[in-house]
């Protein structure tokens, strides 16, 4: 049975903040639906009513696309050991770019690093945890480092000329982009 809550509760806090990954769903009138896992440490509970999490440069920016339009989001979390859980956060997400003035509140909660393109603030709406009885057990053997290998190769001065030439997403929608990085 599903539990419905507004905010996320301490024991809940605990679960989120021992997985090693999640899952982020946007959408947008007349666009397709954006899923995307996501790992590195980039998640943070900033109160039980607010969360964020850090976004990397990689394939493209469909979540930012979808915010501005829409707003709506939402992060699953799993559990891959035990006990079994599902848990929900459905909410309101705005994208935080470098450029912005609420960057240096929200950047303070994370270790910036290469390749960090914005953060994604979300007012939680609502939460779900449920039984997760369906989801395969796994173990964590470690986390890739690609992409930080990738990005620690950028140049910094390319990286925002590609995000400048970036100026829609995979359906058409306007792209916020950085102007300015967070890394030298």
């Amino acid at each position: 049975m599903a539990d419905f809550s507004d905010h996320i509760a301490e024991k809940d806090a605990a679960f989120l903040a021992r997985q090693p990954v999640f899952f982020v769903a946007t959408a947008a009138a007349d666009a397709r639906i954006n899923l995307s896992p996501k790992g590195m440490d980039s998640f943070r509970i900033l109160s039980p009513t607010r969360v964020a999490y850090l976004d990397y440069g990689g394939s493209g920016n469909e979540t930012n696309a979808h915010l501005a339009a829409d707003g709506r989001i939402t992060l699953m979390f799993c559990a891959f050991d035990q006990p079994a859980l599902i848990y929900r956060i459905y909410g309101h997400g705005t994208p935080v770019l470098p450029q912005d003035e609420g960057w240096s509140a929200l950047a303070a909660h994370f270790t910036i690093e290469r390749g960090v393109r914005q953060i994604f603030d979300i007012a939680v709406h609502s939460t779900q945890g449920s039984c997760g009885w369906g989801v395969p057990k796994m173990a964590l053997v470690a986390e890739r480092q690609t992409l930080r290998k990738a990005h620690a190769q950028d140049d910094p001065a390319a990286r925002l000329r590609k995000y400048a030439e970036r100026r829609l997403s995979i359906d058409g929608l306007p792209v916020r982009s950085p102007t300015v990085l967070p890394y030298s």
